[in-house]
């Protein structure tokens, strides 16, 4: 695996924990559906997908129960005027450990308001990456969905810790994209469905364009954070290298959704590791963080003085 720097942790584990790569859980929020749907739905909902995430094999890897990955799913519905049939918000989160440390670093947080399915309790889910809609698009949306951040969780994680580590996934990702269900309220797998979605999400991973963000996943886990335990100042200037280079992708590319994308959940590490910086190394990333992270660019302004 991409991990063996890990395994010498784990040396006492035996070959009975090899399992699954994920370590999901989904959480399903149904406060804005009437109360005359049986809530006992929901709760099926909710284990049913807790299990199609964990209980798949979503690669050929083998991943011991301390390799596995730590991530959230959060669906908050609606109800709409179709009977069993659901609009929904999703929020993704992953986390990745950092190497001789207990701390998880958020690799993944993003939020998906294009989320539209049709659920019958104890209903089956079934997904075939090969054919990935079914016959009826709404109820093949929701698998559909939910194997497309499988894998992307799976490839920014693999890319945090190899060069290149994530491509076979991001291109079952873009698989999924190719084939995805198309029908009546089904949005955020087409390029006209917005500038933020899960097209351009991917498009921008496996764009050869934007070969440098690449680089920036790697180099921002395995060549800093990974490596602050032992030499915090080294770590401290490859991550301003990482900075260097997000503006230079910037500059050249304006308002690709994976710049954003990158920067969703990590002002707050960001802010922490550059708070022990020397004062001219510091304005350096305060400089660079406020015009490349502008959603929390006063936060950089105001911490990082």
């Amino acid at each position: 695996m991409n991990k063996i720097f890990f395994s010498i942790a784990f040396v006492f584990i035996t070959s009975g924990a090899y399992a699954q790569e994920l370590n999901a859980r989904v959480t399903v929020a149904a406060n804005r559906v009437s109360n005359n749907v049986n809530r006992n739905t929901f709760t099926t909902l909710q284990t049913a997908l807790t299990n199609f995430l964990n209980n798949r094999k979503w690669s050929t890897e083998s991943y011991t129960a301390n390799e596995k990955i730590d991530c959230n799913f959060f669906l908050n519905l609606e109800q709409t005027s179709e009977t069993n049939v659901y609009t929904a918000s999703l929020t993704i989160q992953a986390a990745r450990p950092i190497f001789n440390t207990s701390y998880l670093s958020p690799i993944i947080n993003f939020k998906d308001d294009n989320v539209i399915f049709k659920y019958v309790e104890f209903q089956i889910f079934e997904f075939n990456e090969n054919r990935v809609s079914g016959t009826d698009a709404l109820v093949s949306n929701l698998t559909a969905v939910f194997a497309y951040y499988a894998n992307l969780i799976l490839a920014f994680d693999n890319l945090s810790f190899s060069p290149r580590g994530g491509d076979a996934f991001f291109q079952k990702a873009q698989n999924i994209v190719n084939n995805a269900p198309d029908g009546r309220g089904i949005s955020g797998w087409k390029p006209f469905d917005g500038i933020r979605n899960r097209y351009w999400l991917v498009e921008n991973m496996i764009n050869s364009r934007y070969n440098i963000m690449h680089d920036v996943y790697y180099n921002y886990y395995r060549n800093a954070l990974d490596k602050m335990y032992s030499d915090e100042n080294a770590a401290r200037k490859e991550m301003l290298n990482v900075l260097n280079l997000l503006n230079t992708f910037n500059n050249d590319n304006p308002n690709t959704m994976i710049n954003q994308f990158f920067f969703q959940g990590k002002s707050t590490e960001l802010i922490k590791i550059f708070s022990k910086a020397m004062p001219q190394e510091k304005a350096q990333a305060r400089e660079l963080l406020a015009k490349i992270d502008l959603t929390n660019s006063l936060a950089y302004k105001e911490q990082l003085k």
